[in-house]
């Protein structure tokens, strides 16, 4: 049973969402396909940087919580992570976009991406020489960037609202992958390459991480929902 622990951790954060997809006040049925495209543009980077960072010992899995099945260094649950997570994470957005009126949350657009690239910026310069923390700072702030003064979108404090929702069940699921009520954890880190800052078991760089990874879902998936009204 050890085996299906990674595989039950995604069957169990997705399933409702998946389940209420199909519920005729929310009908998140029609923008599978929207989210299918957002989340493969996503998660092409996402897995080459996973890759990279297990290939470099950065972090690695306990294979003993894992079916076993490994492609290019990742269990194939890690894989299914990146459509499992960001679906869970879209369809929270849609839903609270679609019930709930936040568009005047954007006059706070400036104060969220100021005060966050200010703090990833002065987190990179100082700890240069944390692998992770440093890659996790300067992908949160191109991201930003792009998304605040390039594509000028207006959703980023919304964004941000639902993912501070999105928090708590961020904080069960990454807690039980970084060893949170196990004998071991299923994600293990590098002491070297990150801050050591934990919320619980989990590294500080996970939330930002997660951040940065719902931005990009959320603005691919907004795009290609679009298209899909167009037609």
């Amino acid at each position: 049973m050890i085996t299906y622990t990674y595989s039950l951790i995604l069957f169990f954060t997705v399933i409702i969402c998946l389940i209420a997809s199909f519920d005729k006040r929310i009908l998140f049925i029609r923008h599978f396909g929207a989210f299918f495209k957002a989340a493969i543009v996503v998660a092409i980077p996402f897995i080459a940087w996973d890759v990279w960072f297990t290939s470099k010992g950065v972090w690695w899995f306990n294979t003993d919580y894992t079916l076993g099945i490994v492609v290019a260094g990742l269990p194939i649950e890690e894989w299914l992570f990146f459509i499992c997570i960001p679906f869970s994470c879209a369809f929270t957005y849609f839903c609270f976009d679609k019930f709930f009126k936040l568009d005047r949350l954007s006059g706070f657009n400036n104060i969220i991406v100021f005060v966050s690239i200010i703090v990833c910026s002065v987190t990179a310069l100082r700890h240069h020489d944390k692998i992770y923390t440093l890659v996790t700072a300067i992908a949160t702030i191109i991201t930003l960037i792009y998304l605040h003064f390039i594509a000028r979108e207006d959703w980023i404090s919304k964004a941000s609202l639902v993912f501070s929702v999105l928090m708590l069940g961020f904080l069960p699921v990454n807690g039980v992958l970084t060893g949170f009520g196990l004998e071991s954890p299923i994600v293990n880190y590098n002491p070297d390459d990150f801050l050591g800052i934990r919320i619980l078991t989990i590294p500080i760089e996970d939330a930002v991480y997660g951040y940065t990874q719902f931005l990009l879902v959320i603005y691919f998936f907004t795009k290609f929902k679009k298209n899909e009204n167009a037609y």
